[in-house]
């Protein structure tokens, strides 16, 4: 099994650290990585989120995306022959602006190697929220506006669902890979729980179509290193039974900080090795 980390970001990632990228690919190279994607948050559409402070901190600006492409060049250039690293996005499923997305990548379809797909925002109040952001936001933005955890998470995975059909109808070029499925957790010890069962039969459901259109998983360990979540992203189960289907299963520091390299590849190794 090739030592790769699929999932990490950069400086034009606002709400990361400004390190210059030498820092995590000499750290990835220390540890023994032999790939080392690329996956930059990409733009989203003007007020794609009513929170204009906010909307600062989630992308970069459409103008920055040719500087960041030619970034990830002069990385791949530096470190030929010591480490493989390949160009990538995590691309947002952006409900009902898939134009927008679709308009944006077209200039890069040559360039990209990865691209990781995730859902970070729902429908809820004021319009669409960013389920990540911080477990109050989450509660009067989404939480109260649902109802109840478990339809906040149902229009979740409809939405991941969403996203795997999206991808495969946009034909996204490169390894392309759904995103910390379970990120919908990342509040789980501050916010009402979700029945396993309900979790279990939701991701079942993604198996077949996950399956169908050949994409991988981003086992994403992002969620050991959040205080409110203290898990990976992605159950132990559910891994099995993808690795059992045939799905391409990568691991993804999610890094957005040099030190975040590597996090969690002891716990995916061992996963992997069982």
């Amino acid at each position: 099994m090739i030592k790769w980390d699929g999932h990490t970001h950069t400086r034009f990632c606002r709400h990361g650290s400004p390190e210059p990228q030498e820092k995590y690919i000499q750290e990835a190279v220390k540890q023994g990585f032999q790939r080392y994607s690329i996956t930059e948050h990409p733009p989203l559409p003007k007020g794609w989120i009513d929170n204009p402070a906010l909307m600062e901190e989630l992308a970069m600006p459409l103008a920055e995306l040719p500087a960041y492409f030619r970034y990830v060049r002069k990385m791949k250039e530096r470190y030929s022959g010591i480490i493989d690293i390949p160009a990538g996005l995590e691309v947002d499923y952006l409900h009902g602006a898939a134009a927008y997305s679709e308009a944006m990548l077209e200039p890069w379809l040559n360039t990209l190697e990865d691209i990781v797909v995730s859902v970070h925002y729902l429908p809820g109040k004021g319009g669409m929220r960013c389920i990540d952001f911080t477990s109050e936001d989450f509660r009067e933005g989404l939480l109260d506006y649902y109802g109840t955890m478990e339809a906040v998470a149902a229009e979740y995975y409809d939405h991941v669902e969403q996203a795997i059909q999206w991808a495969k109808t946009a034909g996204l070029p490169g390894r392309v890979r759904i995103g910390h499925i379970n990120l919908i957790e990342k509040f789980q010890n501050v916010l009402p729980p979700l029945e396993d069962g309900f979790i279990r039969g939701r991701l079942e459901k993604l198996l077949p179509l996950l399956a169908e259109t050949g994409f991988g998983l981003d086992v994403n360990t992002a969620g050991l290193r959040v205080g409110t979540c203290g898990k990976p992203y992605v159950p132990e189960w559910f891994l099995k039974q993808c690795r059992g289907a045939g799905i391409p299963l990568v691991y993804g520091s999610d890094s957005h900080k040099p030190e975040h390299v590597g996090f969690g590849w002891e716990w995916f190794e061992q996963i992997m090795g069982e």
